[in-house]
This record gives C-alpha cells, structure tokens and sequence, in this order.
C-alpha cells in the first residue's frame, strides 16, 4: 500500500466558543471554509468530540472498517466510532447542532463555554473540565488508545 495523501485541510489553533441553549455550536471562523459542505461529529478517544471534514472521514473510517470482525477490540472500536457518529452541515451562521447524547458522552453542558482545538487533520471538542483534565494528564489516557490501536495495526 502507497503513502496516503496529504492532508486537504490543516486543523490548527484553540477557539473558546459556547454551546448554545439549542445545543448549537458555531464552528471558528477559521475552520469553517473546510467544513462548509458537511462534516462529521463522533466520540472523541478521549471525553470529547471529533469532527472530521468529509475527505478525512472517509479514509479514517475505511481504515476503522478495515478491522476484524473477529476480534472483540476490533468490534468495540468500530462500535464506538461508527455508533456516536452524525453528519452535519454548518447553518448560515457556521453553527452546528450536538445531539444530546454527544453533548453528554464529551460533558458539554447548554449555555458553557467550550475548547475547540485543531488537532491536524480534526477538530475536537471538549468540555473546559475535560480539557483541563487531559491538559494536567499529559493525554495518559490517550496514549493506552493510541497503543491499542496500534495493536490492531491501525496506524493514524
């Protein structure tokens, strides 16, 4: 198998939005040319959200879909990936709408202040507690995923 292609879009920076009393949440300025004509939003490998632009979603879920059904650890990724996952297309105003379950599963809470950080080819987005939390952990969590993935012959 070649080297994959370069990344359309580089994700880069921390936004402070807040997530509206509808659930909405406006997407910074900065990113929403790439995101314009659709996204989508999963759970994050951490107790965030991942929104990925529809080229980069496409190769990371191919990679996931390429996992064996025959393994448990294999299952559950693509459990967790696939089953948290909804499309989503900005509004006018570059806002998009979190379902409650995503809003719970990442601790975002109606009217609070939210981190949004570019993380290269993704966006993610976290709770200001959630994001304190993995600021102080140095991301431990993340690396035992990262490995496991790594395990299962995933490379990201």
């Amino acid at each position: 198998m070649g080297g994959r292609a370069a990344i359309s879009t580089m994700f880069l920076g921390t936004f402070t939005p807040t997530v509206d009393d509808r659930g909405r949440l406006a997407i910074p300025t900065k990113y929403r040319p790439a995101l314009a004509d659709g996204l989508v939003i999963t759970r994050g490998f951490d107790p965030c959200l991942t929104l990925w632009d529809l080229d980069e979603w496409r190769g990371f879920s191919e990679r996931v879909g390429e996992l064996s059904l025959l393994q448990t650890d294999g299952r559950r990724l693509q459990r967790h990936i696939f089953a948290g996952a909804t499309d989503a297309v900005p509004d006018r105003l570059g806002r998009i709408l979190i379902p409650a379950y995503l809003r719970e599963y990442a601790s975002l809470e109606l009217g609070a202040e939210v981190f949004v950080a570019g993380a290269r080819n993704r966006v993610e987005v976290w709770s200001r507690e959630n994001w304190e939390n993995e600021s102080s952990t140095n991301g431990r969590e993340g690396q035992r995923i990262a490995q496991q993935l790594a395990d299962l012959g995933l490379q990201l």
